[in-house]
């Protein structure tokens, strides 16, 4: 539901009790965030649900939290504290398809697919140039963002204009929104299915609980995809051009 902190979803039965335990010992060493438990496990659950469905991550911030999206892709696009190790059949199949095949499946990991909306330098300077540069966050959800992927929007004060602009594309989009915020959670708080509003005003202050919280959705759900009985496995398939195994 929008504005509470929580969406409305269909609960948690969905997650593996094995990833709900990051949250259950994140909020035991940092028990300032037992106020959060509720909209943690909403995050989580979204997106899973999310990824589970094929759709991908966006992640936006500026500053500080901009580094949050940069470490956030890092920890989701590859392993984490897991090997990820791409599955027998997948691996025969990338093996019998390409030159470099052996080395590729002994060495490619499954990921998540992130983006960190911070990055492209060149569309920064050019939206800024040409267009509104407080867009240019909204611009890439537009033009990536599809029904059913989901949004991460980290602002320390839920007001950062940019990163409003983003939700509100997203939500138009018809995506999941999450957002990372302190404790008032601003405008984003009710332009998000789900506000993690930390406790804390100073900036500072909310970035040193925002990390422990993301480390914490990135463990568990590496866990619900790459752990033990995952939601998903990667599957070989029939590139349409080709006619060709390809994978995913």
């Amino acid at each position: 539901m929008r504005g509470t902190g929580v969406r409305a979803g269909k609960g948690l039965s969905a997650v593996k009790a094995s990833s709900l335990r990051f949250l259950e010992e994140l909020v035991i060493r940092y028990p300032a965030l037992q106020g959060c438990r509720s909209a943690l496990g909403a995050a989580l659950e979204a997106l899973a649900d999310s990824f589970a469905a094929g759709g991908q991550l966006l992640v936006c911030g500026n500053g500080g939290s901009a580094a949050d999206a940069l470490h956030i892709t890092g920890e989701l696009m590859k392993g984490f504290i897991l090997q990820r190790r791409m599955n027998e059949r997948t691996a025969a199949a990338l093996k019998a398809s390409c030159p470099d095949g052996a080395y590729l499946a002994e060495h490619l990991q499954g990921a998540l697919p992130v983006h960190a909306l911070v990055a492209e330098t060149a569309l920064f300077t050019a939206y800024a140039n040409d267009e509104q540069g407080d867009l240019v966050f909204a611009q890439q959800v537009w033009g990536y963002g599809r029904r059913g992927d989901a949004l991460l929007a980290i602002s320390t004060s839920g007001r950062s204009a940019n990163v409003l602009y983003a939700a509100q594309a997203a939500r138009f989009r018809g995506m999941v929104t999450v957002a990372l915020t302190g404790e008032d959670g601003g405008r984003l708080r009710g332009l998000c299915d789900v506000c993690i509003a930390v406790p804390g005003r100073e900036s500072w202050r909310v970035q040193e609980l925002h990390q422990p919280v993301y480390h914490a959705l990135c463990l568990a759900l590496e866990e619900e995809f790459f752990g033990e009985n995952p939601r998903f496995r990667d599957r070989p398939r029939v590139h349409a051009a080709t006619n060709q195994p390809g994978w995913h």
